[in-house]
């Protein structure tokens, strides 16, 4: 089972699906068993893609109308991906997972504003998407890094989530969902959130979330823990040698202030339960002793 897809019933729609990145992916979720029934890209509508097995769509209106697409994955470049997801939402679309990475703030906020009167999810942006072995994968996390168990794994960054799933797998622990909520600094999913779908979860019997600096999310995360959260949680949090007012990787992660310290985060989390790994490779020796 996965968290927050439509499992069985998925009907995923590749908004940018004949770019590079676009086409890419693609093929690799539909290796890997994910029901691709359409794709979109303006003036591409009546093309056929992925040796000829999706059809490509001008709009994603369009694509709705005609297969009945439920969930949206987007490659787009960051000028238009604001408007895409905009367009998934006004469709019908009700879990739109953005992996364009650097959309503009005062953008994201307004989107995220129209997104929150609607019944939608949108995950991301900067986002590599989510996998729940074995046959559901949406957005860029390798395939053969992980395979079906019951951690549930929820990060901030992308190629850290890699390492930490490839470590659990080499140490024979499977995951039930692995999920990126994002990088950027606004989007539109929250580790509460998505710490929630994990608690309810029967395949899911313990949790690992992976933060780094800047904003609160994770101290929000804590709280959270603390009194919605019976499952163990195992914690890392990224960027520890940060210096302050100087952005490390995602744009997300800045501190700010003195806001958004690893030095808060860990000691919020510490508080909550979760035990804090000193290194990624360090989580699946502490999953082992719980």
């Amino acid at each position: 089972m996965t968290i927050l897809t439509h499992n069985n019933e998925t009907r995923l729609l590749v908004q940018g699906i004949t770019g590079h990145e676009g086409s890419f992916h693609s093929q690799q979720m539909l290796s890997y068993g994910t029901n691709i029934v359409a794709g979109v890209t303006p003036g591409k509508g009546g093309e056929w893609v992925l040796g000829g097995k999706v059809p490509v769509f001008d709009s994603v209106h369009s694509a709705v109308d005609v297969t009945g697409a439920n969930t949206s994955v987007i490659f787009v470049p960051a000028r238009f991906a604001g408007d895409s997801i905009l367009e998934a939402a006004d469709a019908g679309i009700d879990l739109i997972i953005c992996i364009t990475e650097g959309v503009p703030v005062r953008e994201m906020l307004h989107v995220k504003q129209m997104i929150e009167r609607k019944e939608i999810t949108l995950i991301g942006p900067n986002s590599p998407g989510l996998i729940s072995p074995p046959h559901t994968k949406i957005g860029i996390i390798p395939g053969n890094i992980t395979f079906e168990g019951s951690v549930g794994v929820v990060s901030r960054s992308g190629t850290l989530t890699y390492e930490v799933v490839y470590a659990l797998k080499q140490a024979g622990i499977g995951t039930s969902t692995c999920l990126g909520i994002g990088g950027d600094p606004i989007i539109g999913t929250s580790f509460t959130t998505v710490l929630s779908h994990f608690e309810s979860d029967s395949q899911t019997d313990l949790i690992v979330m992976i933060g780094e600096i800047g904003g609160q999310d994770e101290e929000e995360a804590a709280d959270f823990i603390t009194s919605n959260v019976t499952k163990p949680v195992v914690g890392f949090i990224a960027g520890q040698a940060a210096p302050p007012n100087k952005r490390m990787g995602h744009a997300g992660a800045i501190i700010e202030g003195g806001v958004g310290t690893a030095e808060s985060k860990i000691n919020a989390l510490s508080e909550a339960g979760v035990r804090i790994a000193r290194y990624p490779e360090e989580i699946p020796a502490i999953i082992a002793k719980l």
